[in-house]
């Protein structure tokens, strides 16, 4: 249960802070408004930061499928405790979700475009090629992947304090880099559960949450985590061996 919970909570900040810096740059006569995308990357690299300093040390702070599914794969977190995380993860996610627009809530009338306000819950591509997009989902979860177990790798001597600040700066990268095309989910949670809030919740003015593409920002994060986590386990940390394998020939 401790699991649900810390996940709950750690997902609930994460998705609070990063699509609360999303309505905050996107809706009508916010402080933020107009603020670009280096305030929104920025944002979720903080929120990400935020979460895992508050309840990391409990669950492990994965607050994403994803991460759960690598960490499944590198013998870091049993199989049958699973379930327990992606509740977690689920529940806080449209909980966070739930909170920002409560958060925004006199915005939201005041924004026109029904894209905006779905923007402020779950991601959306900038030019709509669903093969391509799934290419930058599954490219950029590997990436979050690769720079997780590397900075949690005891070689680094990074991770105890300051690991989870380091997580935040990974995906501020991730977003600087590689988010354009898609907004960068690189969580299924992060966009499902609060999809699923915008067509749940009765905000003025919405309009279709978008279906037919909410599966790349599932299923892309969950490829890129497996081929992300196998290219990290199998070739960075196999290259003291291979190392010293080429030294001795």
């Amino acid at each position: 249960m401790s699991i649900v919970i810390a996940e709950l909570i750690g997902t609930f900040l994460l998705v609070l802070l990063g699509n609360g810096v999303v309505a905050n740059v996107l809706l009508t006569r916010s402080k933020g408004h107009s603020g670009g995308w280096i305030s929104i990357t920025a944002g979720w690299g903080f929120a990400v930061a935020i979460a895992v300093y508050a309840t990391g040390w409990i669950s492990g702070g994965h607050f994403n499928p994803a991460v759960t599914l690598g960490f499944v794969i590198s013998d870091i977190t049993p199989l049958k405790l699973v379930p327990y995380y992606l509740m977690g993860q689920f529940a806080g996610a449209m909980l966070g979700a739930l909170a920002v627009w409560l958060c925004y809530f006199p915005h939201w009338e005041k924004t026109e475009s029904p894209q905006l306000k779905l923007l402020c819950f779950a991601t959306d591509p900038a030019i709509r090629r669903t093969s391509w997009n799934l290419v930058t989902e599954i490219i950029g979860t590997a990436v979050l992947l690769v720079g997780v177990l590397a900075i949690f790798n005891e070689h680094n001597g990074i991770s105890r304090g300051f690991g989870p600040y380091a997580v935040g700066i990974l995906v501020f990268s991730i977003g600087l880099s590689l988010g354009g095309p898609t907004g960068y989910a690189i969580n299924p949670a992060r966009d499902l559960g609060p999809r699923i809030m915008y067509s749940l919740l009765p905000i003025q003015g919405k309009g279709s949450a978008d279906w037919r593409y909410a599966w790349v920002p599932v299923i892309g994060p969950l490829i890129g985590s497996i081929l992300g986590t196998l290219l990290y386990k199998w070739c960075i940390e196999n290259m003291p061996a291979l190392k010293a394998l080429v030294m001795i020939d």
